[in-house]
């Protein structure tokens, strides 16, 4: 009699990694918004070395989408197709060298501002505002508080989608606001951020000044994903948004922040397409209230299920 064939996991269809490789892995509860599905394959490497010797073994027609906090994210409801890549242990080392800081990217924005002000080293005191981590902030030019990453950033290090490792300086990204021009499909695994000596109190006296600042204008203790819109040149996002009416403007779960108009909030049983489709609403009600057309700041990545949600002031 013939063995019955044994099924195989399609996890064992993936390349080796010495890290960890899941199957259908929800993500929703990995997003500072706790909404979103799951992704097909989630990988976390152990090393920028393990991450490269993956993707060179990854077959090309496989899509791959790079996460890190996921505190300016919504993953739609339907989840994200192919491989997901979250850098978690191995990419968290923050050390401090002549004139600098030197992080992997999954250490997170306001660990790292920390680090450098226990050093004594200025000019990296806005990091302390910014909810995620340094590889996102490296990817989106991420800043606050007067300073953003092209004023500090001295080079990056990067997995390319073939595999290959680089370092990078800081001049190819070619920095604008809240963009950079890493290659297609790179991954950031580490970077170096220039700072300089200065006073430890001042320091500390600035980093408290930010994290009242924050604490007083922006919902954050909400389920919420940072600001939702780049500010248009010589204009401020949420200044628009409060002038269409849309300040308290709610969708299914999801709700236009009270305290500032330019956060969404998940209320509790939002929904991405809550979130995704209320964002699109402002932007339209913006539109027709103003002529300009609002750009989104959080990425929305993966697959939408559809639905419909009614919107409520």
């Amino acid at each position: 009699m013939m063995a019955a064939a044994k099924s195989v996991s399609p996890v064992a269809e993936m390349p080796t990694l010495k890290g960890r490789i899941q199957a259908e892995a929800p993500l929703g509860a990995v997003t500072w918004f706790r909404v979103g599905g799951a992704a097909e394959f989630l990988v976390k490497p152990s090393s920028a070395a393990d991450l490269a010797q993956f993707l060179r073994a990854l077959p090309p027609e496989i899509t791959v989408t790079v996460i890190g906090a996921a505190s300016n994210l919504i993953i739609r409801d339907g989840g994200i197709s192919g491989v997901v890549i979250r850098l978690a242990r191995g990419f968290t080392t923050i050390t401090v060298d002549d004139g600098g800081i030197v992080c992997g990217a999954a250490a997170l924005d306001v660990t790292v501002s920390e680090h450098a002000a226990a050093a004594g080293l200025a000019g990296l005191e806005f990091l302390c505002g910014i909810p995620g981590s340094i590889g996102g902030a490296v990817a989106m030019n991420a800043g606050a508080y007067g300073s953003d990453m092209a004023a500090c950033l001295d080079w990056v290090e990067i997995v390319t989608r073939s595999g290959g490792q680089m370092r990078l300086p800081a001049a190819d990204l070619h920095l604008s606001y809240r963009h950079s021009n890493l290659p297609v499909g790179a991954v950031v695994t580490r970077a170096r951020l220039r700072a300089t000596p200065g006073d430890t109190r001042l320091i500390a006296s600035r980093m408290a000044e930010i994290r009242a600042a924050r604490a007083a204008t922006q919902p954050v203790r909400a389920r919420t994903g940072g600001s939702t819109f780049a500010n248009p040149p010589g204009m401020k996002a949420w200044e628009l948004i409060d002038g269409a009416g849309c300040r308290g403007l709610t969708r299914g779960g999801a709700q236009v922040s009270e305290l500032h108009c330019n956060f969404l909030l998940n209320t509790g049983e939002a929904t991405a397409a809550d979130l995704e489709g209320l964002g699109e609403e402002v932007r339209r009600r913006v539109l027709a209230a103003t002529g300009v057309t609002l750009d989104w700041e959080i990425k929305r990545i993966g697959q939408p299920i559809a639905r419909v949600a009614e919107v409520g002031q």
